[in-house]
This record gives structure tokens, sequence and C-alpha cells, in this order.
């Protein structure tokens, strides 16, 4: 690589750290997914769309609002929602007073569902993460994270979701 090539790549120490967080990343990721399909019959985007309705106001959000907050394409949450509608896990609503937009509204056969899985997700987060740390390690991972997420998503800072709850 010519000197002047390597402004437009990664250093090996640069790319040492993304591939950590990457790669670590998707295989705690894979790790939730396998455990959620075996042990709850539910994929983890699925469940992370029934947990988000869980905690809304009214059991809600618009589908706008979902797809914004679950980091995905509106085409993407059409067809999920689509298919935990037709499980009868979720329904979908016209606002009353704004027909601009639809509704995602957890029924309660889709709370039921989310309460169950939510043990299993614990269990994996736990076993694949959080027991393999250390406390200083905890405190040390939360710390990047966050100010990570202060740049590239200050919506997703603990405490944030108080604005999913007014939003909804």
């Amino acid at each position: 690589m010519k000197s002047d090539d390597q402004t437009f790549w990664l250093s090996p120490d640069e790319l040492r750290v993304f591939r950590a967080v990457n790669r670590t990343w998707e295989a705690l990721t894979a790790q939730l997914d396998r455990v959620l399909e075996e042990e709850a019959e539910l994929p983890r985007s699925y469940f992370d769309i029934l947990w988000r309705l869980r905690r809304a106001p009214g059991q809600a959000l618009r589908m706008s609002r979902l797809a914004e907050i679950t980091h995905s394409k509106a085409s993407r949450i059409t067809h999920a929602v689509g298919r935990l509608e037709k499980a009868g896990l979720v329904r979908r609503e016209v606002p009353e007073g704004d027909r601009r937009g639809w509704l995602a509204v957890l029924t309660p056969k889709g709370l039921e569902r989310a309460e169950q899985a939510a043990p299993v997700y614990a269990r994996g987060v736990r076993e694949h993460l959080l027991d393999q740390l250390t406390p200083d390690e905890r405190d040390q991972l939360t710390a990047i994270g966050e100010k990570l997420l202060a740049r590239l998503d200050p919506e997703a800072l603990p405490g944030a979701d108080d604005k999913e709850r007014r939003d909804a």
C-alpha cells in the first residue's frame, strides 16, 4: 500500500478496533437470534418490535416511529408488522383524528408472547455478554457505548426512551 493510500484506509490498529467491535456485535446478535428462535420461536427483530410496543403508551406506536427507533426501513417494518399481524400478535389501526399513518398496536396475545420471550432474551444477554465481563469491564463498555451513542444516535441513550413514550 502506498503511503498516500493509508489516509484512505484504516491502520492495522484502527482496523483491529473496528473488527473487534463489529465482529463481537455480529457474533452476539447471532447467538441471541439462535436462542430466541430455538426457545421462543420468535426472530429477535420481531421480539424487538413486540417489546417496544409493550413499553409504549397504550402499547401502540406509529409505524413510521417504529421504523425509526428500530433503525429499519419503512418497507421492512411494514413486512414485519404484517407477519406479526397474521400471527395475531399485533394489529394495525388508523389513529383517531389523524389519517396520515398507521399505528401498530400490541394485542393481548402479542403481550403474552413478548413476556414469554423476554426471559429467554435476558438469559442470552447474560450468558453471552454480561457474564463474560467483570464489573469494571461492564462499566468501561457502558461508558464507551454511551460516548459513541451520544454522537451516533442520542435518542438511543438511557432515558431517551421517554421521548418514545411521548411520541407514541
